[in-house]
C-alpha cells in the first residue's frame, strides 16, 4: 500500500472498530491522521492560502491554516512568524504535485516549494454522515443518509439490512443537520384509505406537527396523521400557475391544502374535501393561518360522495358562468378509478347546453413502460370515453426505479357529464396503438 492510500484511509475513512455498531459512541470515531501541509510566512498568508485554495484540505469543522507545533507538542517559539496550510492529500502527495498556477504563485511570494508531516486529530464532528454509516454498517451494504425533510423532521425509508442499525442512523442525521430534531422511519406503506404512513420515531424529539414552507404559503400538519410529499412543490406550483383569479377549483383529494391554499390565495373559489379527518382538521387550519379560510368551503367526505354530492350542487350553477372550472384529483394510487364518479353526473342534456365545461387535473402512478398511455387508457376506461387528441400528460417525478407518477389534464367530455351519451358509451372501442393517444405539452 502506498503512502497516498494509507493517507486516505486514514483521512477518508473512521477507525475499523466501529464496524457493527449500534449504539453510538462518538468518542470512538476520534483518530490521528497525517496530512500534508506547507510552511507560510503570515506576511503573506492570506495571498497563499487564496493560490491555493483548490488544493487546501477541507473538511466539516477544520481549521485549514493551524499553527506550527515544537517535537514536543508545543507552539513554535518563533512568535508566530509562520503558519501552516493543510492541504488535500487526494490533491497534493508530494512537492511536485503542485499543479504550474500554484507553484508560480508559490515562486511569487517566497515559500518553499517543500511539503511537511502534519499529525491531525479527527474527531466525530469531522466527518460527514456518509462516511460515518459507511464505516459502521455492513461493508458492502447500501447506505441510507438520504431523507425527506418536513420542518423539523427528517423522514428516512430504510431497508431491511439497515434496521438493526436505525437508532444510530437517526442520531447522525441530527447531529450533521442543523434543525433536524426528529427522525422518523416509513414502517410500511401508505394506507390506502387516509394516504397517512405509519412511523417510527428512530431518534430526538417525538414532536410530530411540522411546521413547513412550500412557495410562499404556510402549513402546519401532524405528519404522523395525513399525507404530506415535499418533492411535489414544484407540481403544486405547477397547477397554481394555471389558475385565474375568479376561477373555481375543486379539490377531490386535498390533504392539508396544498393545491387549495395557494389556489385560495390566487383569488380562485375553492371546494376542498379530504375522506381523512385528520387532513380535514388541518386544512380548516391552515385556512385561516393563511387568512383565505373565506375562500375554502372544506368538506370530509368519500370523493365519489363528495362529487355526486357538493359537486353536483354546485356544477350546474359554476357551468353557466364564464369563469374556468378546475379539479384536481391528487390520489395517484386511485384517483383514475374514481373519474367514473362523473359519468352522468348531471342527468339528461338540456336543451341549452352549457359549453363552460370542468378541466380535470387527475394523477396516476404508473409502472408500465409507456407510462403516459397507460394513464390515458386507464382514465379512458373509468369515463368510457376516448381521450384521443383531446388530453395532456405530465410526467411529475420518478417515484421508484420503475414507477412513474403522471398527472393527465383533459377537459370533461360532454358526452360523459350528461347521461344522454353514457348509455351508449358502456363499451369503449379498443384504442389503435399505432395512433398518438395524448397531446404531449413538451412537444
Amino acid at each position: 500500500m502506498t503512502d497516498q492510500s494509507q493517507t486516505d484511509l486514514g483521512l477518508y475513512k473512521p477507525p475499523s472498530t466501529v464496524r457493527g455498531m449500534t449504539d453510538l459512541d462518538r468518542a470512538a470515531f476520534s483518530q490521528t491522521v497525517s496530512v500534508p501541509a506547507i510552511r507560510i510566512p503570515t506576511s503573506v498568508l492570506n495571498k497563499v492560502v487564496k493560490s491555493l485554495k483548490k488544493v487546501a484540505l477541507q473538511r466539516p469543522g477544520l481549521k485549514r491554516v493551524v499553527e506550527e507545533l515544537c517535537e514536543d507538542g508545543n507552539k513554535d517559539s518563533s512568535e508566530g512568524e509562520h503558519r501552516l496550510l493543510l492541504l488535500d492529500p487526494n490533491s497534493i502527495t508530494s512537492a511536485d504535485s503542485f499543479g504550474s498556477e500554484e507553484a508560480e504563485a508559490l515562486k511569487a511570494y517566497g515559500v518553499p516549494q517543500e511539503i511537511q508531516k502534519y499529525e491531525l486529530q479527527l474527531t466525530y464532528e469531522n466527518l460527514k454522515s456518509e462516511e460515518i454509516l459507511r464505516a459502521v454498517l455492513p461493508e458492502g451494504q447500501d447506505v441510507t443518509s438520504g431523507f425527506s425533510r418536513v420542518g423539523h423532521i427528517a423522514h428516512m425509508n430504510l431497508r431491511d439490512h439497515q434496521l438493526p442499525y436505525r437508532k444510530l442512523i437517526g442520531q447522525v442525521i441530527i447531529d450533521k443537520n442543523p434543525g433536524i430534531t426528529c427522525v422518523v422511519n416509513k414502517t410500511n406503506t401508505i394506507d390506502s384509505t387516509y394516504r397517512n404512513f405509519l412511523m417510527e420515531v428512530l431518534a430526538g424529539e417525538s414532536n410530530m406537527v411540522a411546521k413547513v414552507r412550500e412557495n410562499g404559503v404556510f402549513y402546519e400538519f401532524d405528519f404522523s396523521r395525513v399525507y404530506w410529499n415535499p418533492r411535489l412543490s414544484t407540481e403544486h406550483e405547477r397547477i397554481v400557475s394555471l389558475l385565474q383569479r375568479g376561477d373555481t377549483v375543486v379539490d377531490v383529494f386535498a390533504g392539508v391544502g396544498p393545491f387549495a391554499i395557494p389556489a385560495a390565495r390566487r383569488g380562485c373559489e375553492v371546494f376542498a374535501n379530504d375522506l381523512n379527518p385528520e387532513s380535514f382538521r388541518w386544512l380548516q387550519h391552515n385556512a385561516k393561518l393563511n387568512k383565505v379560510d373565506r375562500k375554502i368551503t372544506s368538506f370530509n367526505m368519500d370523493g365519489r360522495d363528495f362529487i355526486r354530492g357538493p359537486v353536483l350542487e354546485r356544477l350546474p350553477a359554476l357551468m353557466k358562468g364564464s369563469q374556468k372550472i378546475h379539479v384536481v384529483m391528487n390520489l395517484p394510487a386511485l384517483a383514475l378509478e374514481f373519474l367514473d364518479a362523473f359519468r352522468g353526473l348531471l342527468g339528461p342534456e338540456p336543451d341549452q347546453s352549457l359549453d363552460n365545461l370542468p378541466q380535470v387535473h387527475c394523477y396516476g402512478f404508473s409502472k408500465e413502460d409507456d407510462a403516459q398511455r397507460d394513464v390515458v387508457e386507464r382514465a379512458e376506461a373509468s369515463l368510457k370515453t376516448s381521450l384521443q387528441g383531446q388530453c395532456s400528460v405530465h410526467l411529475v417525478r420518478n417515484v421508484a426505479p420503475n414507477k412513474e407518477m403522471m398527472c393527465v389534464s383533459f377537459t370533461l367530455p360532454r358526452g360523459v357529464l350528461y347521461s344522454t351519451h353514457t348509455q351508449d358509451s358502456d363499451v369503449l372501442e379498443e384504442p389503435n396503438p399505432k395512433k398518438q393517444k395524448c397531446e404531449d405539452p413538451t412537444d
